[in-house]
């Protein structure tokens, strides 16, 4: 009997655990997302408004992990089939901007992209951090981890793209990492997808 009550008190402990760790990247990609997406539009870059969208899906699917964290594996999963909706989502709009973009290329601004990813970036790595500890814990944490792994890849594809842009004055730098983040996304989204559905 005292071995079943301390199970469940460090059940309960893991989950308030995972509870405040989700409530801080949830709050740190909901402010980023805002940052990101008022410089992508001031600066008119693809590529960190891409990344921007990215941040709200994640903040969402921060928000869904949240709601389902202390029910069942198939009410997890479940959670896990509308988080790669939302990522398609994103990859979808991403990539409608980018058509856009072949046809009305517009040159960006380099100093606010790189700036502004490089904060992304310092925020993402904090988010990484605090989640790799509860990556393996279920399926509802692993597809949040796996979200902000792959931020890092974007963060530091717009800061590669910023550094083009101002060497060459050329907004198809740009344009090929807001490309690039989608298909990092849409990726991202068929995994998730692939997993959750096994286990709805």
């Amino acid at each position: 009997m005292p071995d079943c009550c301390d199970h469940g008190h460090d059940l309960d402990e893991l989950v308030r655990q995972q509870r405040k760790v989700l409530w801080a990247v949830l709050i740190v990609n909901a402010i980023m997302f805002g940052v990101e997406l008022v410089s992508g539009l001031r600066s008119r870059s693809l590529a960190l408004t891409g990344d921007s969208l990215d941040m709200l899906g994640d903040a969402l699917a921060y928000g869904t992990s949240l709601y389902v964290l202390d029910r069942g594996d198939r009410a997890q999963a479940r959670a896990a089939l509308l988080k790669s909706g939302l990522m398609f989502l994103s990859a979808i709009i991403i990539f409608g901007r980018a058509l856009y973009q072949l046809w009305h290329p517009d040159l960006p601004t380099p100093s606010v992209m790189g700036a502004i990813a490089l904060l992304a970036l310092i925020a993402n790595i904090f988010c990484l951090l605090v989640l790799t500890r509860h990556r393996d814990d279920n399926l509802n944490l692993q597809s949040v981890w796996l979200c902000s792994r792959n931020d890092l890849i974007n963060n530091s594809s717009v800061i590669v793209a910023a550094a083009f842009v101002a060497l060459f004055s050329s907004p198809w730098p740009d344009i090929v990492v807001g490309l690039f983040v989608t298909l990092i996304v849409a990726r991202s989204a068929g995994r998730v997808l692939r997993q959750a559905w096994d286990r709805a």
